[in-house]
Order: C-alpha cells, then sequence, then structure tokens
C-alpha cells in the first residue's frame, strides 16, 4: 500500500510540474555543440531539442540564404551606372579618315539609386523577419512536439501504475475466489479490467514513440535520444494583459507584414523616380587627316518622355502598397482573434488541471483505497472496487489531457506572439 501511493504521488508530482519549461520567462539555451555530449548520459531537455533545430533545420539554413541574396541585391543597388567607350571611323580612306573617340556616362537623376538603395534595405530587413518567423514557429513547433512527447512519456508512466492497480485488484479477487468467498466470475471480470489496462499500455507505447519519432523529424535527424526530461516547477504562466498587448504589437507575423509594406512603398518611390529622364554626358576627341587635326568632343544626351512616363508601373506599384497596408490589418484582425481561442484554451485547460487536483484526483484515490480495502474485508463486491479503480483510472487519463492542453495552449501562443524580444529567439530550458 505505502509502496502504491509513493508512486501515484511521484507519477502526479511529476506530471504537474511539467510545464515550467514552457513559461514566458526564458533561461539561456544550451548549446547544441553539448547534446551530443549530454545525450548518451541524461534524458534530452527542451533547451538543448531547441537550439539543436535552430542551428540543424534546413529550413532556417533557406531563410538564411535569402539574407545573403538580399544583401547581395543591396551591394547591386549601391552600383554606379558603366561608363562607355565608342569609337567611331569615318571614310576608310587613310587620306581622308576621320576617327572619334567618346567616352559617355550616364547620370542617374530624380534619387533613382538611393530609392534601389532604401528598397534593397527593406528587402534585407524582411528577410531577417522572415528568419526570426521561421525561427520562431519552430521553438513552437519543437515545444509543442516535445511536451506532447513528455505527456506521452508520463502516460506510459502511468499506465504502468495503473497495471499495478490491476494487478493488486486481480489477485485480491483471485484470493477471494480461492477462499469460495465470491464467485468465479468476479476473478473473470478483474482479467478483463487487467486487460484493458494492458492495452491501455501497449497504446501509451505506442503513442510515446510516434511523438518522438515527430520530435526526431524537427530535429532534422541528428538528436538520438529516448528520454525527455521533464524536470520543471510549475504550468506556463500567462504574462499580463500590458505585456500580451506589447507582444501582439511585436508578433513576427505582423513585423514581418509591416516591413512588407515598407518594402513596396520604398519600390513605389522607386518607380515614381524612374519618371526623371537621365542624362547621358559624352567627352572624346576627333582626329581628322586631311586635314590633319584634333578636335575636342561634347555631347548631351536627354531621352524624351513622350510616350513612355512609366505611368503603369506607378499605378502598380502604389496598388500593391496598399493592398500590403490591407493585408498587413487583415494580419492583425487574424491575430488577435488566434490569440484570444489560445488564451481561453489556456485558461480552460488550466481551470481543468487545477480541479484535478484539488478535487478530482484526490477524491477518486481516496475512493478506490477505501473500496478496495473494503473489497479485501468483504464490505463491498468486486463490482464497486473495479467501479472505483476504472474511476481513478479515468481521472489520471483526463487529468494528463488537460494538462497536454494548457502545453499546446502556451505553444500556440508562443508561434503567434515570438518571444518578448524580436532576437534571438529563446525558448526556456528545462529547470533542475
Amino acid at each position: 500500500m505505502c509502496k502504491f501511493v509513493a508512486s501515484m504521488a511521484f507519477a502526479l508530482s511529476t506530471v504537474t510540474t511539467l510545464a515550467g519549461a514552457a513559461a514566458l520567462d526564458q533561461p539561456p539555451l544550451i548549446s547544441a555543440a553539448a547534446l551530443q555530449a549530454q545525450r548518451a548520459e541524461a534524458p534530452l531537455t527542451l533547451g538543448a531539442a531547441v537550439q539543436w533545430a535552430l542551428e540543424n533545420h534546413p529550413e532556417l539554413s533557406a531563410a538564411r540564404r535569402e539574407i545573403e541574396a538580399a544583401e547581395g541585391a543591396r551591394t547591386q543597388a549601391g552600383a554606379y551606372p558603366n561608363p562607355s567607350l565608342s569609337v567611331e571611323v569615318e571614310d576608310l580612306r587613310r587620306d581622308s579618315r576621320t576617327t572619334t573617340v567618346l567616352l559617355s556616362q550616364s547620370i542617374e537623376l530624380g534619387g533613382k539609386r538611393a530609392a534601389r538603395i532604401a528598397a534593397a534595405d527593406r528587402g534585407i530587413d524582411l528577410a531577417r523577419a522572415q528568419l526570426n518567423t521561421r525561427e520562431v514557429e519552430l521553438s513552437a513547433n519543437v515545444t509543442a512536439a516535445f511536451f506532447a512527447a513528455l505527456t506521452s512519456q508520463e502516460r506510459v508512466r502511468l499506465a504502468q501504475d495503473s497495471l499495478d492497480l490491476a494487478l493488486a485488484g486481480s489477485q485480491a479477487a483471485q484470493k477471494r475466489v480461492t477462499a469460495g468467498k465470491v464467485s468465479p466470475v468476479e476473478e473473470t471480470r478483474a482479467k478483463v479490467a487487467e486487460a484493458n489496462v494492458r492495452l491501455e499500455l501497449i497504446q501509451a507505447q505506442g503513442e510515446l514513440q510516434t511523438h518522438l519519432q515527430a520530435l526526431r523529424t524537427l530535429l532534422a535527424g541528428g538528436a538520438d535520444f529516448d528520454v525527455l526530461d521533464g524536470s520543471a516547477l510549475s504550468l506556463p504562466v500567462l504574462p499580463s494583459l500590458d505585456a500580451m498587448e506589447q507582444r501582439i504589437a511585436n508578433a513576427p507575423a505582423l513585423r514581418q507584414a509591416r516591413l512588407e509594406v515598407r518594402r513596396l512603398a520604398a519600390l513605389a518611390d522607386l518607380e515614381s523616380a524612374k519618371r526623371v529622364p537621365d542624362i547621358t554626358l559624352s567627352a572624346g576627341i576627333q582626329r581628322a587627316q586631311d586635314p590633319s587635326r584634333n578636335q575636342a568632343v561634347i555631347g548631351l544626351s536627354v531621352p524624351l518622355p513622350l510616350f513612355d512616363t512609366n505611368r503603369g508601373n506607378i499605378a502598380e506599384a502604389v496598388s500593391r502598397r496598399y493592398q500590403a497596408e490591407d493585408l498587413a490589418r487583415a494580419a492583425e484582425l487574424r491575430l488577435r482573434g488566434d490569440v484570444a481561442v489560445a488564451l481561453q484554451l489556456h485558461r480552460t485547460a488550466s481551470g481543468e488541471v487545477a480541479t484535478f487536483e484539488a478535487d478530482i484526483l484526490p477524491g477518486a484515490q481516496s475512493a478506490y483505497e477505501a473500496t478496495r480495502q473494503g473489497f479485501e474485508l468483504g464490505k463491498f463486491g468486486y463490482l464497486e472496487a473495479l467501479d472505483a479503480q476504472r474511476t481513478l483510472l479515468q481521472a489520471r487519463a483526463q487529468y494528463l489531457r488537460s494538462v497536454a492542453s494548457v502545453y499546446r495552449a502556451a505553444s500556440d501562443l508562443d508561434r503567434l506572439l515570438g518571444n518578448a524580444s524580436p532576437a534571438p529567439v529563446s525558448i526556456p530550458a528545462s529547470i533542475h
């Protein structure tokens, strides 16, 4: 009895203290280089899993390549037009030949170069925001997968404890049948209940392997682990309303949408600058053979904007800018709706967890203990004991589902809102 109570208390306390790793106060991450050294001798922690994914996932590598490409475009945007050298020969006969050598340089007017640079800078900002968004999404996905696997790991542990309960019930029923106090049907019922619990254990073990494989996939298949570290202090704690509002304003999706508006506005400015035609200055020398003499030549070339005033490109760029502003407002509305849903799910699941811990689990445990002892003393029938056992097992399973719902809601909020500061991305490691 003492052994059972101690096992139950340890299991419940472990589950209750899982989710502090998902809290919004975020300690430094464990380096991925240390993961290889620790994975053979210690369970995988959330911090190590997130850091491994951030350093090795190919999606983030692709996003970093996009930043490099944007920086290359910025370098090209600042380049000046190349000069051109032309040689013109009139009359191929040597005695009457005239040779003209000209060096021409195009001069950009209307602020085209500055507009190109501004648009390229906005492209770099957008690429960095996209990288940060992918980092936040990957961190949230790893966190959700980690806690899904961690909950399954705890479910396996509780299923094993439940099997111990069922075995104890079967043994008690067998003893009473042997003593002739109850019908053999009671023993059959006990065996059926034991088989159901064994089935629950098999299902829990299969679910654990599925979640572990999903986590390995997010870690790009490079991490080798079989056990997760679930030591923590408390369930995820939500920030204050002011802090939540600030995080909504700085959410990755909104930052990316606003930067897209700025980039398209810069492109609209660039198209407007193209309305001003560029001029080309030329300078050179002309040499005539008959009579033999050299003459300086200068020239100025100006396009006449009679047919093409870039009006269509300007209209397109302006419309795309307004479209991006509309999409940014739509993204904010969608974000606020998703955050409200996640907050409600978090509150509901947290309330369920509190009710389980305060009333349901202690009551179910007490009822089971009383009916089991009464069954052993002959005061209750096996149906009462079996019903109390089933109630306790169902309460445990529902409790784990509520805890998992809290984790999912917290992970959804992290995915939607990102971190308190845009960079670097940080997810709390397990607290020892």
